[in-house]
């Protein structure tokens, strides 16, 4: 056999040659990539339902290869077109000599021969101009397909690039355009009637050739009830089904989602982690908003809801159903906007952590200006002294800047730099304090990023026996597929410890609207939610950023083109929307405590500060780490009569006949303004008239402050105002003498403020009250 083969060889090298270059043009004959065109890009939720699309580059809505076809089609299309598809080699040879010979009986062609496979073929050629020879060519591919394709490959191949008529290409895209249905939910009349579309596609068309598609439809229906596939009554329920009238619009429920992740997934199919029914919920929550909201101008807003555990975008609705004319395109979830005040829980955390905070211990909350910068509070009133906790819950501008000038603008700044806000890019030096009331830029899904890393760290560490994993603080995954690799697990923070989270949590938890009301209506105090509001300046951007166990829910609301409109705050504007999007999320359960991350410490019960032996105490659990918070300063013992009239000292009393008592004094200006609100705040005695007063000043500016450079405005008749002179004393009713440059102006009783218009240059304000106390500031007016 072996000899014979050599002389075949040696006898016919030629032939030889021509077979193995007819065998090698046959091999290589079918292009690698059979469909080039461009292919519209498919989001789904995560239960793989269409949730938006874009059309492909050429105008067509041809959608990335389908990876199988449902049962109904499949059996329609291949009883209609290729009932012989799983015995073929490519082409059925019956079918073409039948097809031959009808159509040069006729003179024309009136009956193709053609097989699934063969149309794949046609298509992929776009459909060449029918002939012999490009019969021969379809042939040829149709068979080298079949050797390197199942049979199942070619059928999805042929369903994912049939014509269904107009610019619809693929059965996916034909079953939404025309039952607005997944292909899966057809019915058989349904299946049956798309079954017949790509042997003629111009049949499709609302209102048009209908009778023509019916009897297509219906002949078919009766094949498969010859065929056994349908029974009787199925048959004729589906005869019953009216034929589609026109078109319906593909699903766009998540379109800014759409765009953001067209931009790097172009032509494919992306299961996203989107859950389609919190994006329907999440759509009408804010359609409902912003029939409210457009009615003060305000027509831009946007919610993210992330999972805490998995980071996945649950909810991604960027913008509201505006017109263009107001942006309704702009992304708002990516778009940097001034933050407000919604990173002021990390400055807390921050101090929190370095342990030069405690949640109770008092800050000044007092008229303030630091290098020429003059902060005010939402509702322009000052509290005197407030715990750090309810400054944080009632979103105080004041305490805030004065405690990060305390903190550090600067480490502050540095440590933002860990949690990669998009926008906060440029140096302290640059924002100034005015960084922690939204002087620097960032946009929703950073800053819901950040929450759902400090959320996800209390979590991790109650359930890692209290370790922390080193990849903690990761970027919010889109993809179904996608998970997150947390990293390894280490003793050692990431950002801020455990307790230090759990803490402003805590505080969050109790956040009133910025007036310091002590109810809000929109909150439901069945569901714990750590949430903080945010305010721009000018009123151009209201934030709402909300926290739970499992869930982060942000809100921003405003003017894509930054115009601010009056009472547009975070929480008139965004927390109603916040808490409408949370009772929609299933009810999540409250962080657990992170017990080893905490240690109990004796604290101040008034002042907030490491207790001392004259203080009332009480316990609280603190982060565990080095503390570097002062005892309390503010409890002193004073020397009180027998009576516990007045008070004395040893210019006027044995001391050891008098009663000592520990007793809380603030300093005049906080004293000022927290006895108003706090009316069991006890003021000092007297000195007995026969006591010599002591060193400590029961007197404090208001405003100005000592080396203050002031310009005193003009009224309409171009004529300087006033300027307004503000004395604390912690004795109100103690008469208070005025002198401005050594000249007497007034006297005050009760309410220390006066008015006066004094000359350009430096001049020296003194006060002195009846008991001989004295104070002196040096102003300059320019």
């Amino acid at each position: 056999m072996k000899n014979k083969v050599v002389q075949f060889i040696k006898k016919h090298p030629k032939k030889l040659v021509l077979v193995c270059v007819l065998c090698i043009a046959y091999y290589f004959c079918l292009p690698e990539v059979l469909f080039s065109s461009p292919k519209a890009t498919v989001i789904k939720s995560n239960d793989k339902v269409l949730i938006g699309a874009t059309i492909a580059a050429d105008g067509q809505w041809r959608f990335p290869k389908v990876d199988s076809v449902p049962y109904k089609f499949k059996t329609c299309i291949l009883e209609f077109e290729d009932a012989y598809f799983y015995k073929h080699p490519g082409f059925n040879p019956v079918s073409m000599a039948k097809a031959i010979k009808t159509n040069l009986l006729a003179g024309k062609t009136l009956r193709g021969g053609s097989t699934i496979t063969q149309q794949v073929i046609r298509l992929a050629r776009e459909n060449k101009k029918r002939s012999y020879l490009e019969k021969l060519i379809e042939l040829v591919w149709a068979t080298r397909l079949e050797l390197r394709h199942s049979k199942k490959e070619i059928l999805e191949l042929y369903t994912s690039n049939a014509p269904f008529g107009g610019n619809v290409v693929g059965l996916e895209v034909a079953s939404w355009r025309y039952y607005g249905l997944q292909s899966h939910q057809l019915s058989w009349a349904q299946s049956a009637t798309l079954a017949v579309l790509p042997n003629a596609p111009s049949l499709i068309y609302p209102g048009k050739n209908q009778e023509q598609l019916l009897f297509k439809r219906n002949r078919l229906l009766k094949k498969l009830l010859n065929t056994g596939v349908l029974d009787k009554t199925t048959y004729e329920l589906a005869l019953l089904e009216e034929l589609p009238k026109k078109p319906y619009a593909l699903p766009q429920i998540a379109p800014h989602l759409v765009q953001e992740i067209t931009k790097n997934n172009n032509g494919k199919c992306v299961v996203t982690s989107i859950d389609r029914t919190l994006q329907q919920n999440a759509n009408r929550i804010l359609e409902k908003h912003y029939q409210r909201l457009k009615q003060n101008l305000v027509h831009n807003a946007a919610i993210l809801v992330l999972e805490v555990k998995t980071r996945k975008v649950l909810a991604y609705v960027g913008n509201t159903p505006t017109t263009k004319e107001y942006q309704k395109d702009v992304n708002i979830i990516r778009a940097n906007r001034s933050t407000g005040s919604v990173i002021k829980p990390l400055l807390y955390t921050a101090m929190l952590d370095a342990g030069e905070l405690l949640p109770e211990m008092l800050v000044p909350d007092v008229p303030t200006q630091i290098a020429g910068y003059t902060p005010e509070n939402f509702n322009e009133d000052y509290s005197g002294a407030v715990t750090a906790k309810k400054a944080l819950a009632r979103s105080l501008n004041i305490p805030a800047v004065r405690l990060l000038q305390s903190y550090g603008l600067e480490k502050f700044r540095d440590q933002l730099n860990y949690f990669n806000l998009g926008g906060v890019n440029k140096s302290a030096d640059h924002y100034g304090l005015t960084l922690i009331l939204g002087g620097a830029e960032s946009n929703l899904w950073d800053l819901c990023k950040t929450y759902a890393n400090l959320a996800s760290t209390v979590n991790h560490f109650n359930e890692t026996s209290s370790e922390y994993y080193k990849n903690e603080f990761v970027e919010p995954i889109i993809k179904q597929e996608d998970s997150i690799n947390f990293g390894e697990l280490t003793k050692e923070k990431n950002s801020f410890d455990a307790a230090s989270i759990y803490l402003a949590f805590e505080a969050m938890k109790e956040v009133n609207r910025p007036e310091g009301s002590e109810s809000w209506e929109f909150y439901d105090s069945s569901k714990e939610v750590a949430w903080k509001t945010g305010t721009s300046y000018g009123n151009k951007d209201a934030w709402a950023i909300g926290v739970t166990k499992d869930y982060v829910v942000g809100v921003w609301a405003g003017n894509a083109d930054g115009e601010g409109r009056p009472n547009h705050t975070g929480v008139h504007s965004a927390a109603p929307i916040l808490f409408d999007v949370f009772d929609v999320l299933p009810k999540s359960d409250w962080f657990l405590k992170p017990l080893d991350a905490f240690v109990d410490v004796n604290i101040c019960s008034k002042s907030g500060y490491l207790a001392t032996p004259i203080c009332p105490t009480k316990t609280i659990s603190i982060p565990n780490k080095e503390n570097k918070i002062k005892v309390c300063s503010y409890h002193k013992n004073i020397q009180l009569d027998a009576k516990k009239q007045f008070r004395v000292n040893s210019s006027c009393a044995d001391l050891s006949t008098t009663i000592t008592e520990s007793w809380f004094v603030l300093p005049p200006l906080m004293e000022f303004y927290y006895k108003k609100t706090h009316l069991d705040y006890r003021i000092l005695p007297s000195f007995k008239r026969a006591c010599k007063p002591t060193n400590v000043s029961p007197m404090q500016f208001i405003y100005p402050k000592d080396g203050n450079r002031i310009t005193l405005t003009k009224g309409f008749n171009g004529e300087k105002g006033e300027l307004i002179l503000k004395l604390a004393h912690s004795k109100q009713e103690t008469p208070v003498y005025w002198y401005v440059d050594e000249e007497f102006i007034k006297e005050t009783t009760n309410f220390h403020e006066i008015g006066i218009i004094p000359s350009e240059g430096k001049h020296k304000i003194t006060v002195l009250d009846a008991l001989g106390n004295e104070a002196i500031i040096h102003i300059t007016v320019e």
